[in-house]
């Protein structure tokens, strides 16, 4: 698979659970550590946790396509989710908003996540 796709598929999984500010950031021209930024909110420490299981599982389970690691599960209240080529960032928005990875990756261009990966808003209308 792709690291565009799987990034896309990431977002995906994670605007299926409601997840919010959901952004793609291409890195791999300004970052050697890997070449997509997932980054993603919820709003209790369960909704990033259930956000963060459903993107691990729906890659895991649809994609053969397991994560290299998983930290802050646990806790829920920023997880990280590694596939190498496509690192996961899954918030609480007052820890987003303390650590400003958006702010960090201002330089990076995102991508825009097409209205074929929007599963959610297709449920709903159904």
């Amino acid at each position: 698979m792709q690291s565009q796709e799987r990034a896309l598929l990431c977002a995906a999984y994670a605007l299926e659970k409601k997840a919010f500010n959901v952004r793609i950031l291409q890195v791999k021209e300004i970052s050697s550590l890997t070449d997509y930024l997932l980054l993603a909110s919820g709003r209790s420490d369960r909704q990033v946790q259930a956000v963060a299981e459903a993107v691990r599982l729906g890659l895991k389970k649809e994609h053969a396509s397991p994560p290299i690691a998983v930290e802050g599960m646990k806790e829920g209240r920023w997880v990280l989710i590694d596939y190498g080529d496509v690192m996961v960032h899954i918030f609480q928005e007052p820890v987003r908003d303390f650590y400003d990875l958006d702010g960090l990756w201002s330089e990076a261009h995102e991508l825009t996540i097409p209205e074929k990966y929007h599963w959610e808003r297709k449920a709903e209308a159904q």
